[in-house]
């Protein structure tokens, strides 16, 4: 039986290093996981939500209206859609996007709701993602991932010490890559070679971070019901 294969759509090459982590926890089989936005070879969409967004739009095109008749997504047995809470409170100004967020009737933006709860924010943006889609009913080869407020709360979850004060409220925290990069020299993580070294630690204390981070747990359960 061949690898499974998973494409991922995602703001930067840091998340991917952290999802791959995720997902040699949760998966059994082995898989190969290729990130197609941002991709290496092309600055065409750029990084970042911008570029999720542009992603987003370009990839209905290409299946006429339909997500997963997009024909770069035929050789994937599912796909992940990534996205930091934190883009809840961004505006399409942000991304010189206001022109096509206009004409495609794109969610509105800012959707930042109160923290805690993380998923209030998390809802509203999914809602928004789903707006840039299309607003397709998801199907099961479709899974969108959303860290509060980013992915770095999953990476602090697995490597801070659990008296740390970061880890309170650590859904809520918009400065969790700023308490990373100020951590002492030697646990300090700033550069893409950083998460690549941490990441065995995500992948080992996967239940935890799933304990302190409840978009960790729902992501979780989304690739195991694909």
């Amino acid at each position: 039986m061949s690898d499974l294969r998973i494409a991922l759509i995602a703001e930067g090459k840091t998340d991917l290093v952290v999802v791959e982590a995720a997902l040699k926890a949760i998966l059994l089989e082995p898989f190969v996981l290729k990130l197609i936005q941002p991709e290496a070879s092309s600055r065409e969409l750029g990084e970042g939500w911008g570029g999720v967004a542009k992603w987003c739009h370009q990839s209905v095109e290409r299946g006429e209206g339909v997500l997963h008749d997009d024909p770069t997504l035929f050789l994937y047995d599912f796909y992940i859609i990534h996205l930091d809470a934190d883009v809840a409170g961004m505006t399409y100004a942000h991304a010189r996007l206001e022109e096509l967020a206009q004409q495609h009737s794109w969610g509105a933006l800012p959707c930042q709701m109160p923290c805690p709860v993380a998923q209030d924010s998390v809802t509203a943006l999914r809602t928004v993602l789903l707006s840039w889609l299309g607003n397709p009913v998801p199907t099961s080869k479709t899974v969108i991932c959303i860290p509060s407020k980013a992915i770095e709360s999953w990476l602090a979850a697995a490597i801070l010490p659990a008296t740390a004060t970061a880890l309170t409220d650590i859904e809520c925290n918009f400065n969790m890559k700023t308490v990373l990069a100020q951590l002492p020299k030697a646990s300090r993580i700033n550069k893409r070679a950083d998460y690549i070294l941490r990441a065995p630690l995500v992948q080992s204390r996967w239940k935890r971070v799933c304990q302190l981070c409840t978009q960790a747990d729902v992501f979780d359960q989304d690739v195991r019901a694909v």
